[in-house]
């Protein structure tokens, strides 16, 4: 059986960088970092580093154990907190990580709710894009990872699964995407960026001459999508996350876009139009990791989301 203490060591080499700063980070002599890493690797019949100039780095194989160690010490961590929480020696605590639009909106509402019905409880939240955020909830550094997943209603055989790896989740809510536009009446910013004003209906081949602003990986891949089933390939002049900035850009006559209800919830500029898209859907879900049942503090963090989580926009 692999030791616990050894994994911590990997797992902080991998995460440090460096023997030495892994020592730093757990307060170990070096020596002692070295002869945990010579243990487990003879434990583990595998060379788990390997020198490059002055420093080391992760072999394959190191980084195979090391990214499936951070999940089992994180999750005897979660253990350890949920039967101290249990045994009365800890306040209830619940630890949850959104993408920014669900911060913006759903999150405060859900928080202010949580400590009006649950005094005293200890919300943490942390920033992560759905990939991130359901890597912490599986490692155990989350109770809760609020994801969303694009659905196309016209183009997919059935709604998204929210079930990947153990995990598992509630549908909070089901979202239009919508394509965002300048408002009509607004000057050009930028004439070369064609008349991309209000919209006279919603076909998305209408736009195939103009430019385009895309969002994160999975954003952008359902936009590429989205305008190859309406027959052209969009021509994606600015990428990035920031739907302010998305919608500062849209505004200023730069380019069009689509954007998920939850960002214009969030923040909306007064030089847009938006209309939604017919059977572009986006759907949110609160993940939880492991079988049922989950701890207090969590079914309540899940439900109070559940009831802020209202599509009005």
């Amino acid at each position: 059986m692999l030791d616990v203490t050894r994994l911590r060591v990997l797992v902080a080499v991998a995460r440090h960088g460096s023997v030495t700063a892994a020592a730093r980070a757990l307060n170990y002599a070096q020596p002692s970092i070295s002869h945990h890493i010579a243990r487990l690797e003879a434990e583990t019949g595998a060379r788990l580093l390997e020198r490059v100039g002055r420093g080391v780095r992760l072999t394959e194989a190191g980084r195979l154990l090391a990214e499936r160690a951070e999940e089992i010490i994180g999750r005897l961590d979660a253990a350890e907190s949920e039967l101290a929480a249990h045994v009365g020696l800890r306040e209830g605590r619940v630890r949850l990580a959104a993408f920014p639009s669900a911060l913006g909106t759903l999150v405060p509402a859900a928080a202010a709710w949580l400590e009006s019905e649950t005094p005293g409880v200890d919300l943490r939240l942390t920033e992560a894009e759905p990939p991130e955020a359901l890597r912490m909830l599986r490692a155990g550094y989350v109770d809760v990872a609020l994801v969303f997943r694009h659905y196309q209603e016209d183009l997919d055989p059935a709604p998204p699964v929210p079930a990947d790896e153990g995990t598992r989740g509630r549908l909070l809510l089901d979202e239009p995407v919508h394509l965002v536009t300048r408002a009509a009446g607004t000057p050009d910013a930028d004439s070369a960026a064609g008349d991309q004003r209000a919209p006279a209906s919603v076909d998305l081949a209408a736009y195939a001459d103009s430019r385009w602003i895309a969002g994160c990986e999975r954003c952008r891949s359902y936009l590429i999508r989205q305008c190859e089933a309406a027959g052209f390939t969009p021509k994606i002049a600015f990428t990035t996350d920031d739907y302010v900035a998305v919608q500062a850009l849209v505004a200023a006559g730069l380019g069009v876009t689509t954007l998920p209800g939850l960002c214009l919830r969030a923040a909306r500029h007064p030089g847009l139009s938006t209309v939604p898209l017919p059977g572009a859907r986006r759907h949110v879900f609160a993940m939880t990791y492991g079988q049922p049942p989950d701890p207090a503090t969590t079914v309540k963090l899940i439900d109070v989301l559940a009831k802020v989580a209202t599509p009005d926009i």
